[in-house]
């Protein structure tokens, strides 16, 4: 299958009070990278790179068939070795926000694979994952009943918010919160925390997740836009 190349590539930038480190590092997409998958993305944020493919519904082993709905299993495989305790961690909130989303009910009996591959991490690892599984899910056809992000969010020992965090600013950073939100309402569907920070704090992030999101969200339809336009 001969890949149909899209790349996209944006900076966005908060205004507020939080500072100038609230800004979002360039994105960049590519589907239906893949020929075996049924649907793939690769998604950089960055210098941190996700390659993710998307496999169902198809059929699934008895011993793990759910009669009403589809099962859906998260693979993430690291850049070098093998996936060890914080891969599976990782594994569990990707699948848990892709549960959150996805139809299952219309394919029951079946099986959904979502398999990412870490290119390079530099930074907001979780979060770039969250955006490739997204994706990778709308480029396979799988019933959603919305889109979904993932937004990183670093404070400093100082108060001040970074989102996007590099690598370096994540070692340096006092908390490291990453939020998952939808596309219809920004609901949280996700979060996972590493650190110390107060509730006020914890809704700053959130609030600036949340803006943060429509960048993501208006990125994904530009990206789609310009891809099935050529079609």
């Amino acid at each position: 299958m001969q890949a149909d190349a899209k790349i996209r590539t944006e900076s966005a930038t908060e205004s507020g009070p939080r500072g100038p480190s609230c800004s979002l590092r360039h994105f960049a997409c590519e589907q239906n990278l893949l020929s075996r998958p049924d649907g793939s993305a690769s998604f950089l944020q960055g210098d941190t790179s996700v390659l993710a493919g998307v496999y169902g519904p198809a059929e699934v082993k008895v011993s793990k068939e759910i009669f009403n709905k589809a099962t859906l299993e998260v693979i993430l495989r690291p850049k070098i070795g093998l996936p060890g305790v914080a891969e599976k961690s990782r594994e569990r909130l990707i699948r848990n926000t892709c549960e959150a989303v996805v139809l299952g009910t219309l394919h029951p009996r079946t099986s959904i694979t979502v398999v990412l591959q870490v290119v390079s991490d530099a930074g907001s690892l979780l979060a770039c994952c969250l955006n490739a599984a997204c994706m990778a899910l709308v480029d396979a056809g799988v019933p959603m009943r919305a889109l979904f992000c993932g937004v990183t969010c670093a404070l400093n020992a100082d108060g001040t918010l970074v989102l996007d965090p590099t690598a370096k600013q994540e070692k340096e950073a006092r908390a490291v919160l990453t939020l998952a939100l939808d596309s219809v309402e920004r609901k949280l569907l996700m979060s996972t925390t590493k650190g110390l920070y107060s509730d006020a704090e914890l809704q700053q992030c959130l609030a600036a997740a949340q803006a943060a999101s429509q960048h993501v969200f208006r990125f994904y339809r530009e990206s789609l836009q310009r891809r099935y336009s050529k079609s």
